[in-house]
């Protein structure tokens, strides 16, 4: 009887134990399937949008108006942006890609810096129209091995899963045709060195390198926590799905470089929050903008509601722009009644709702400080005089911006108009010097501007 009992209880235990066993494979296969699927998409969605880069920037060569010209140039650093992170998602850690992190970073980076400014007072120079010629060339070919890359994984069933075994595993030398593909890819960057890249670039560089010793100082904060900031930034629910990768070795400083789901607009925000601080740097939201139902003027005051509800205080409205549906703005913090030009944030609004979609304020986080600012030697009524006779001045501030040494002067700042032609004028305060002139566009000639306090 005991050993009936025995042999029945010893027989439950052991179908119990091959039914948990074959449960935990199942549910391991469930798992590997699952990853193999999201390294397929990503793959395919990386080669999809290299692709995407290489049509817009062919279209950008082609392109003779500068109205059209801006969006592009933004098209192009949101591309950039989504390849960015699927290259990231991608099981390819052990693979020295910096070439073409670095590549992809620069990219966004220079055309995002040619898009946000106003082409009509800053055209692209001879040597910029250069540079995306050669980025163009460099896109062709990075496209074709990745196309080939991509050939090969249908071709022959290649899975994800295996080439992360072999990085693992540390095959010497690694037998694998995906790994073999990138490796070719960053070898061809190789050659399209730094120098290739303009002067502007350079300056962008050194404002990271400048903002990587801002934050020297500064605390890490972890993943959890830079996704709360990120999601309170962006006025987004708690439970919003994010995902994290980390900014390649071409940034300066580290980052957290997150995609995120916006649910109002099923689309993604990309979004890098400093790692040394948790300061959010920038954020595009990737999609169509249906239409225009609010002015330059609505969509500004949406832009400084932002600003206000993220606590930018003192921050007063520079310029303004429109091309398309989509309101680009520039504000600039105000110390003592006195703009400071250097610490400014530019933002985009969509004018078929007025989010806003597009935030940079790398400036602002690299040069905010409070300052000790000097009194004027000269009167604004002397430094009027240093001024065209026949300038019309509509409005008067005083400024600190930079000069061409990159150096703070103080300035008197007008805004005049001679026939036709609006103009904005520096001269300096302290030696009577004309520091700056430039023509504004129309959108952009506001005399008096309200901050956000």
């Amino acid at each position: 009887m005991i050993r009936s009992i025995l042999i029945g209880v010893l027989s439950i235990g052991l179908i119990g134990t091959a039914f948990w066993g074959f449960q935990e494979r199942k549910q391991s296969q469930i798992l590997m399937n699952s990853a193999e699927t999201n390294y397929q998409r990503a793959f395919h969605e990386l080669v999809y949008h290299v692709d995407q880069l290489e049509d817009i920037l062919g279209t950008v060569l082609a392109m003779n108006s500068r109205r059209q010209l801006s969006p592009q140039l933004a098209e192009v650093w949101r591309v950039t942006s989504i390849a960015q992170n699927e290259l990231g998602e991608l099981p390819l850690g052990l693979i020295p890609l910096n070439k073409t992190e670095e590549f992809l970073y620069n990219l966004g980076n220079f055309t995002y810096k040619a898009a946000v400014r106003d082409l009509d007072k800053q055209p692209l120079t001879k040597k910029e129209y250069q540079t995306l010629e050669k980025l163009y060339e460099v896109s062709k070919d990075i496209q074709q091995d990745l196309r080939k890359t991509q050939a090969t994984v249908i071709q022959k069933n290649l899975r994800w899963l295996d080439v992360e075994a072999d990085l693992v595993a540390q095959k010497e030398p690694l037998d694998n045709a995906v790994i073999d593909g990138f490796h070719i890819v960053d070898k061809k960057l190789k050659g399209f060195s730094e120098t290739e890249w303009n002067a502007s670039f350079s300056q962008m560089s050194q404002n990271d390198e400048d903002l990587a010793k801002k934050l020297k100082e500064e605390a890490e904060v972890s993943e959890e926590e830079a996704k709360k900031r990120a999601l309170s930034f962006l006025h987004l629910p708690k439970d919003t799905v994010i995902q994290a990768s980390h900014t390649g070795k071409g940034l300066a400083y580290e980052a957290y470089s997150f995609s995120i789901d916006d649910p109002d607009n099923k689309v993604n925000i990309m979004m890098d929050v400093t790692k040394k601080g948790g300061h959010p740097v920038w954020f595009l939201q990737a999609r169509a903008i249906e239409g225009s139902k609010l002015s330059l003027n609505e969509a500004a005051e949406k832009a400084k509601h932002f600003l206000n509800r993220n606590g930018f205080k003192n921050m007063q409205l520079m310029n303004s722009v429109q091309y398309d549906n989509i309101g680009s703005f520039e504000f600039s913090y105000v110390q003592e009644d006195v703009r400071i030009y250097a610490d400014k944030v530019i933002l985009q609004v969509a004018l078929d709702n007025g989010d806003v979609i597009s935030f940079d304020g790398k400036n602002y986080l690299t040069n905010h400080r409070k300052r000790d600012l000097k009194k004027p030697t000269l009167t604004t009524e002397q430094a009027k005089k240093r001024l065209n006779p026949k300038l019309k001045v509509m409005s008067e501030h005083i400024a600190v911006i930079k000069n061409e040494l990159d150096e703070e002067v103080l300035c008197y700042e007008y805004y005049g108009v001679i026939q036709d032609n609006t103009y904005r004028i520096f001269v300096n305060a302290l030696d009577g010097e004309e520091e700056l002139v430039e023509k504004l566009t129309q959108s952009s000639s506001i005399y008096e501007v309200g901050s956000a306090k």
